[in-house]
């Protein structure tokens, strides 16, 4: 199941060219990352406070593909690829009119707020499946 999350380009995003910022597609993936979650039902400052629990990249391909310009109307679409005790695999792509602009594969990974890993919750899985 793929989630959307749409965004404008806005002049602040680009560049003198009036090209998106290569730097400003994780800004726009981590959006969607967090409306992904929140979508599931996970609220992310609960799961800090109730359980410690925090979520971090640990790794991340991309490959900028064409680019985006102002006031552009983007979709990130997210979908998840594997799921497993501490970690969560991520395709997100950021899409104009049909066509793919920008493409990352994210880990997400569960971890304290002390940086140690961390188990996810059963329940919390299966919420992002």
């Amino acid at each position: 199941m793929t989630h959307t999350f749409s965004l404008r380009v806005y002049y602040e995003d680009t560049d003198l060219a009036g090209i998106v910022y290569y730097a400003n597609y994780l800004k726009f993936i981590e959006r969607a990352r967090t409306e992904f979650v929140r979508s599931r039902g996970v609220d992310q400052r609960r799961l800090r406070a109730e359980e410690g629990i925090v979520f971090a990249v640990r790794h991340l391909e991309a490959d900028y593909l064409a680019p985006a310009r102002f006031d552009d109307e983007l979709v990130v679409e997210t979908a998840v690829e594997a799921i497993t005790g501490a970690r969560i695999v991520l395709r997100q792509d950021v899409v104009r009119a049909g066509q793919k602009l920008f493409s990352a594969l994210v880990t997400l990974v569960a971890m304290t707020e002390t940086g140690q890993p961390a188990r996810l919750p059963a329940n919390i899985r299966l919420s992002l499946h």
